[in-house]
């Protein structure tokens, strides 16, 4: 497979998004790190961001989405939800209640989905693009350093994904892991969104 390097333009994102259609898989920069893109309700799509990077299937992947109104087509958006969307863009991800599309190798079959709005606007131009989520997991080969810019992706994912779209992903800090899918919210990772700061916006405590 020979991998295209995609510039961070109209053409560019045009392309990519033909690929994400035909059931490919795009290295795409996030405000942290180069993430694996595919079709996140295309069960073979899905399989291909695994197998590029060599990890299991028992793991979730979370959802990239253009924005809070976008997620309701996938999953159960609450009003603590609502309340967290001030954050988004940026690096939070919500886990909600999936919806029946959301197949199980997104979830490792369990009922919660990871939701994330990337601040990247060369992704979220190809969301746009798209009529569906995207795989949100970092472009690393499993128990190696994520990539941080097109050329990092493209040395370790050149004939492993159809393509890299050009751009730079700082890395920091990772997004933080935020739990709704039950009575209690609570944190799986602290990242660059403090507890306080969640905990503020969603009037109630974080555990």
């Amino acid at each position: 497979m020979e991998t295209e390097l995609l510039a961070a333009d109209e053409r560019g994102i045009g392309r990519a998004a033909e690929i994400l259609r035909r059931g490919g898989v795009v290295a795409v920069p996030t405000e942290t790190v180069y993430g694996l893109a595919a079709n996140g309700l295309d069960v073979n799509a899905v399989r291909r961001v695994f197998e590029a990077k060599g990890r299991p299937e028992n793991k979730p992947v979370s959802l990239f989405v253009p924005d809070i109104d976008a997620a309701e087509r996938f999953c159960h958006v609450t009003e603590a939800a609502r309340r967290l969307a001030g954050f988004w863009p940026g690096p939070l991800t919500v886990i909600l209640k999936r919806k029946p599309c959301v197949p199980d190798v997104i979830t490792a079959g369990g009922e919660g989905v990871g939701i994330r709005v990337p601040d990247d606007g060369t992704t979220l131009a190809l969301l746009r693009r798209v009529d569906f989520p995207l795989t949100g997991t970092s472009a690393n080969l499993s128990g190696r350093a994520s990539t941080r810019s097109a050329g990092e992706a493209l040395e370790v994912f050149r004939g492993r994904v159809e393509a890299v779209l050009e751009g730079d992903a700082p890395g920091g800090v990772p997004s933080t892991v935020l739990d709704l899918t039950g009575k209690i919210a609570k944190v799986v990772r602290l990242g660059a969104i403090s507890s306080e700061e969640l905990a503020k916006a969603l009037g109630m405590v974080v555990e």
